[in-house]
């Protein structure tokens, strides 16, 4: 469960990033480039990422801890 946690809080992480600067037209040449929609989008993908992978931080604190 760890590893797929883990892989998945990556990918979601980079996705989200992808779709914001795509969104904000950092990154050029998509069909998403410009859309503010993206934005959003991707700032909700990254969240739920982080929230994956601030749930390993968690669970690994309180096994060192006990």
């Amino acid at each position: 469960m760890f590893w797929i946690r883990l892989v998945a809080g990556v990918l979601l992480l980079l996705i989200g990033l992808t779709w914001i600067a795509q969104g904000l037209n950092i990154i050029k040449g998509a069909g998403m480039s410009g859309h503010g929609e993206w934005v959003v989008g991707g700032i909700v993908v990254l969240l739920f990422g982080a929230w994956l992978l601030w749930g390993i931080v968690r669970s690994r604190l309180s096994v060192t801890k006990a």
